[in-house]
C-alpha cells in the first residue's frame, strides 16, 4: 500500500429571496427559509454562512468562515498552479455566485446558483432546496469541464463548526469512519497527534504516547491537527454529526459515500471560545495539490482522487439537517435514509426521525 505523504510546510414555507442586512455576524446574502430553518447563502461562492432554527434558537453551527466549497483545489496548490493564479482551496470559494433560478412558491422552494471558474475552465451549477415541514436542506451540484482532456478533480465541502455552537467540552462529533491517518505538519506546529500515524476512528495516537478520543473538543487546549478518515466502504450513505446535548441541538450531513469517500478533521483548537472544527467531506483524504493526490493514488485501498472526463459533467448531492433532540439523547450511533426520512439513532436505541421526502 502506498503511503500518502504530505510535505511539511429544514411545516409551511416562506422563502425570502432577498439580500439579508450585512453585519459581521450575518454577511450579505440570500435567505432561504421555511418555518423550521433559515439558511443564509453568501454572494461569494454560494457559501452557507448562517443556519438557524426558526423557533428562536440563536446558535448557528457554522463558524465565521461557514461552509464553503473548495473547488477545483483543496488546500495548497502546486508552485506552478500558484504562479498561474490559483489560490488555496481553488476559485469556487470566492467566485461571484450568479442566481440563475428561484422557486418561491409550492411545496419545495429552491435557489440555483452558477459559479464560473476560469482558471480551472469549469462551471459549477448548484441548487439548494428546502421542503415544507422539514428540518433538512438538500444541495445538488453539477461540475462541467470545458477541457478536452481528462483531469483529476479536487473537491471538498469545507464545513466548519464554530462558536457559540461549538463549545469545548460540550460537543460530540461522530461519523462512520474506519481507518484514519494524521497529516504531517511543518516544524514548530502546535499539533499533538503523531504525524503520519494510522489509527482506527476515533482513537488517535498522541506524539507523547497513548491515544486521544477525537469525538470531543477538549477544554483549555491549544493545538492544531488534521486527520483524514475513510468513510465505511460498506455504506451507501455516510454522515457526520455534531451534538450539543446540553442545548438539545443536533446538526449533521448525509452524503453519498461513493461521491465523498473521505472526511478530513481540521482541529483548530485555540484554548478558548474561538476554537473551530472542520468536518470536510471530500474526493481526497488531505488538502494538498492535484499532483500529490494523483501521486499517492490510494490510501487504505481507496483512491485518493477522482477523474472528471473531457467535456463532461460530474454531479453530487448531499443534505444537511438541524433539529432539536430529546434531553436524554446522548450520542449518535447511526444515521439512515429510509421511508422518506432521515433517521438518527442514539446509542440507547432511541430514534429521531426527520421528514426528508426529496431523498438523495
Amino acid at each position: 500500500m502506498t503511503k500518502l505523504l504530505i510535505a511539511p510546510w429544514l411545516c409551511a414555507v416562506a422563502l425570502v429571496a432577498q439580500p439579508a442586512p450585512p453585519t459581521p455576524a450575518n454577511p450579505a446574502g440570500i435567505v432561504l427559509a421555511n418555518d423550521k430553518l433559515e439558511l443564509t447563502i453568501g454572494a461569494a461562492g454560494g457559501r452557507f454562512s448562517r443556519l438557524l432554527l426558526r423557533e428562536g434558537e440563536p446558535l448557528s453551527p457554522f463558524a465565521a468562515m461557514g461552509h464553503f466549497l473548495a473547488l477545483d483545489g483543496f488546500g495548497t496548490p502546486s508552485n506552478e498552479e500558484r504562479a498561474a493564479g490559483m489560490a488555496n482551496h481553488g476559485e469556487a470559494g470566492q467566485a461571484p455566485a450568479k442566481v440563475i433560478a428561484k422557486q418561491e412558491s409550492g411545496p419545495v422552494r429552491s435557489l440555483t446558483l452558477q459559479l464560473s471558474l476560469p482558471l480551472a475552465q469549469e462551471t459549477l451549477t448548484r441548487t439548494v432546496e428546502i421542503a415544507e415541514g422539514e428540518n433538512v436542506v438538500y444541495v445538488t451540484s453539477e461540475l462541467e469541464s470545458a477541457l478536452a482532456v481528462d483531469r483529476p478533480v479536487s473537491w471538498a465541502e469545507h464545513a466548519t463548526l464554530g462558536a457559540p455552537f461549538l463549545e469545548p467540552g460540550k460537543i460530540t462529533i461522530d461519523m462512520p469512519a474506519t481507518r484514519c491517518r494524521v497529516r504531517a505538519e511543518k516544524a514548530g506546529s502546535t499539533g499533538k497527534l503523531a504525524y503520519l500515524k494510522d489509527f482506527d476512528w476515533p482513537m488517535a495516537p498522541l506524539t507523547k504516547g497513548g491515544f486521544v478520543n477525537l469525538l470531543t473538543v477538549p477544554v483549555g487546549e491549544t493545538s492544531l491537527d488534521l486527520a483524514s478518515c475513510l468513510m465505511d466502504p460498506a455504506r451507501k450513505y455516510a454522515y457526520v454529526t455534531a451534538l450539543r446535548a446540553d442545548k438539545q441541538l443536533l446538526f449533521g450531513y448525509v452524503f453519498r459515500r461513493e461521491e465523498y469517500p473521505w472526511l478530513m478533521n481540521w482541529m483548530n483548537y485555540s484554548g478558548n471560545a474561538r476554537a473551530t472544527r472542520g468536518i470536510e467531506f471530500s474526493t481526497q483524504p488531505f488538502d494538498v495539490s492535484h499532483r500529490e493526490t494523483v501521486d499517492a493514488h490510494e490510501m487504505f485501498g481507496a483512491p485518493t482522487y477522482k477523474w472528471l472526463p473531457a467535456k463532461s459533467r460530474m454531479r453530487t448531492r448531499f443534505l444537511f439537517f438541524y433539529c432539536r433532540v430529546p434531553s436524554d439523547f446522548t450520542a449518535v450511533s447511526d444515521v439512515l435514509i429510509e421511508d422518506g426520512q432521515v433517521k438518527i439513532k442514539d446509542k440507547s436505541g432511541k430514534t429521531v426521525a426527520l421528514n426528508a421526502r426529496l431523498q438523495l
